[in-house]
């Protein structure tokens, strides 16, 4: 189904109803649809042609809905652009995807145009010096009729993966993969047309955009924007804007009631009565972790879910009743509609007790990277998505990560390579050698840490690490903790073992929960 056909369907059917919620707006499905056909024909008038790319790159924002419902209509491709990258990050999603024309939030417009003055800029929800208003032109732009091409094969995203040494990959997805997502999203967790789900992660990342955003237009339900992720705010929204359901990284949960341990809110003033799913991903819970929470928040309706940009996302979903008893966990099988194989390196399944890599199969499964057809064919498997993810499979057939082949560091819901980190801590003068590594954090899932050889035999301390790196890679990518070691252990062909160096930071013991 073209993804435009899906806000057709939901306008049709409930026009009046909300269909965005901020603090300060409120729009209905009809509107939404207005403002997409007229967005669309700014694209155009802007040169856009199907098959174009349209970086946006915003905040939670209404901007952000109405640009990528415009670019569907207008027959472009979506590339949303992470908003906390620097300068030559941004640049290299906007050059590698081709993006010729942007939208971009009036915050955001400097970073921008520094990284691609090429591209041709709207700006959205606050003016910029020289560049168009977005939010004005649209609403003074006549609408297109109707979508200008309906072929749900045809691209409709491009959403970039963590940065690695060669570069971010691209997930290249169709219509037809992106509103494939939405029914299997529906089936696990039992949304309904009565949703009021909140939004406050990033909208670019994938699960709040395919999994949340679509899935609620897809159900003709309202969507709650948070512009930015805060704890108190996130909570004063659930209230006033009765929120039935929210996702967040653990430490979108855990802030607040740090918060409320410091004395700076009470959980308990706070309505959160009307939330029916508490929704986490990126790292799983353990188990002490998990009851804190049943008893901050005065429920146990959490879900886990886990999945792949590469596949819509979906994968698997841990339940209420699973939370205490599987903590760690991250659900037994695939959600229905997707398959899920725990394979060995031979290539045979592994039963209770094995460990193996998570392959994925489901017709949410992207098309393949952008412009990198060698990287398309490692990851696929006939059917199936190798995820790189290495599981061990319990007596019960549950699956819990043990570690992910392409050693990506998981912190607080975000991706972070640590070949990325490295890189970028090469050209320190004080660093003769580095490996950065994850260590496990009760709160943020894992923590960056850089094991440093000294160039000049003093401590290379953290401070320093942090303020050479400040422009040069995203804030959470930053190491919060470096390790001054003698040298680092390799192999004889001379790769990092990075296995050694977290059993090593294993030994010295986890950071304690703040």
């Amino acid at each position: 189904m073209h993804l435009t056909a899906v806000l057709e369907r939901a306008a049709r059917l409930a026009p009046g109803k909300d269909a965005l919620v901020t603090d300060d707006e409120r729009i209905t499905y009809a509107d939404l649809l207005d403002r997409a056909r007229r967005a669309a024909q700014v694209l155009l008038d802007a040169g856009l042609r199907p098959g174009d790319r349209v970086a946006v790159m915003t905040f939670n924002t209404p901007g952000f809905v109405v640009a990528a419902f415009g670019t569907w209509f207008a027959g472009g491709i979506l590339v949303p652009v992470n908003h906390k990258l620097t300068v030559p990050e941004t640049r290299y999603a906007l050059e590698h995807s081709g993006a010729g024309v942007g939208v971009v939030a009036g915050d955001l417009a400097a970073t921008a145009t520094a990284a691609s003055p090429a591209t041709t800029w709207f700006t959205t929800e606050r003016a910029s010096a020289g560049l168009p208003d977005f939010d004005a032109l649209t609403a003074a732009a006549t609408p297109v009729p109707g979508p200008v091409t309906d072929d749900d094969e045809a691209p409709a995203e491009i959403l970039y993966t963590s940065g690695t040494t060669s570069s971010p990959k691209g997930c290249v997805h169709t219509h037809r993969t992106i509103s494939a997502v939405a029914p299997l999203i529906t089936s696990t967790l039992g949304f309904t047309r009565d949703e009021r789900f909140l939004i406050s992660m990033p909208i670019w990342h994938a699960a709040p955009l395919n999994d949340w955003l679509l899935t609620m237009v897809f159900l003709g339900a309202t969507t709650v924007l948070q512009r930015e992720y805060d704890p108190a705010g996130f909570l004063r929204a659930v209230e006033r804007h009765r929120v039935t359901a929210f996702f967040g990284a653990p430490i979108a949960y855990l802030a607040p009631v740090q918060l409320a341990k410091a004395g700076k809110l009470s959980l308990s003033d706070v309505d959160l009565s009307s939330v029916d799913k508490w929704l986490y991903g990126g790292a799983p819970l353990g188990e002490q972790v998990a009851r804190s929470l049943v008893e901050a928040y005065g429920t146990d309706r959490f879900f886990q879910v886990y999945g792949m940009s590469e596949m819509g996302p979906v994968g698997t979903a841990l339940y209420p009743g699973e939370q205490l008893t599987k903590a760690g966990s991250i659900g037994r099988g695939g959600m229905p509609g997707v398959d899920l194989r725990v394979v060995a390196g031979d290539g045979t399944d592994v039963g209770p007790g094995g460990v193996g890599e998570i392959w994925l199969r489901a017709d949410t499964r992207m098309v393949g990277y952008h412009a990198n057809p060698q990287a398309t064919a490692e990851s696929f498997a006939g059917p199936w998505f190798r995820t790189g993810d290495v599981a061990r499979v319990d007596a019960d057939g549950y699956l819990f990560i043990v570690d992910r082949l392409k050693d990506v560091i998981i912190v607080g819901g975000e991706n972070v390579h640590s070949q990325e980190v490295e890189e970028a801590l090469r050209g320190h003068p004080r660093i003769a050698d580095v490996a950065v590594v994850g260590r496990p954090h009760p709160e943020w899932g894992e923590t960056v840490v850089a094991v440093c050889v000294s160039a000049d035999g003093a401590e290379v301390t953290v401070e320093e690490i942090r303020e050479y790196l400040s422009d040069k890679i995203a804030r959470y990518k930053l190491p919060r903790e470096a390790i001054t070691v003698p040298a680092l252990p390799r192999n004889p062909s001379g790769k990092l073992t990075k296995h050694v160096i977290r059993e090593d930071l294993g030994k010295a013991g986890a950071p304690e929960a703040t």
